[in-house]
């Protein structure tokens, strides 16, 4: 019970932090940095991922042997950039969007283990982990390109824009809105190629169900000589 409290907050913490970190680059993308309040918010996400960390540590059959092969969780767990504002270390806008990157791939993560404890079944959790993956890479790619491309890029007038440009270019479709900055031409480059490699996931979790139908109609069946 414990460890699924701990997940489960840690899913709580993902959505809020994702909820904030978009109100701080749509509403408050003029600003060089990021408001006290933002900081403040991915501080405490960011004491809850270490918690659920370490309640998952203490829950494994060998916590040492966990910590080592899981120390990357605890790595995007930590808060760096509320850690530069209390050193009151400089760093320029770019560094705290890299930071603050690091920690929304740390809510996928929460995201994958409340799932996986959540779903039993493995082509049901396939399949969740499969839209969660398509919508958060999606969406964080559309606060990341309206981020740096609204700016400079006259095509891009609001952030519904910069999500519509995000999904046309996962599904390989692409859109007439043409990136300008090196990050809005690196994520033209990368979705496509995480829509063409998560498609195959979608695929196998139809063919599973087809081949569960299958065998359930074929066990039904009466056999005969």
């Amino acid at each position: 019970m414990l460890l699924r409290a701990t997940n489960i907050l840690a899913l709580i913490a993902s959505i809020l932090l994702l909820a904030a970190l978009s109100l701080e680059i749509i509403y408050y993308r003029e600003l060089k940095a990021f408001t006290s309040w933002f900081t403040i918010a991915s501080a405490v996400v960011c004491l809850i991922y270490c918690l659920d960390f370490f309640v998952l540590m203490a829950h494994a059959e060998r916590p040492m042997h966990f910590f080592v092969r899981n120390a990357y969780i605890l790595f995007l767990s930590i808060p760096y950039h509320a850690l530069a504002v209390y050193l009151a270390i400089d760093l320029s806008h770019t560094a705290q969007m890299v930071m603050s990157g690091v920690v929304v791939l740390r809510s996928v993560m929460a995201l994958y283990i409340t799932l996986r404890w959540l779903i039993e079944r493995r082509t049901t959790r396939l399949l969740w982990a499969y839209i969660a993956t398509v919508v958060l890479s999606s969406y964080v790619a559309a606060l990341l390109f309206y981020e740096y491309e609204a700016p400079v890029n006259h095509d891009v007038a609001n952030f519904g824009d910069a999500l519509w440009w995000s999904w046309m270019n996962l599904t390989t479709v692409g859109a007439e809105i043409f990136p300008v900055t090196a990050l809005g031409k690196t994520l033209c480059v990368l979705l496509p190629i995480l829509g063409m490699a998560m498609f195959p996931v979608f695929t196998v979790y139809v063919t599973s169900l087809y081949d569960g139908t299958q065998v359930a109609e074929g066990g039904d069946k009466p056999k005969t000589d």
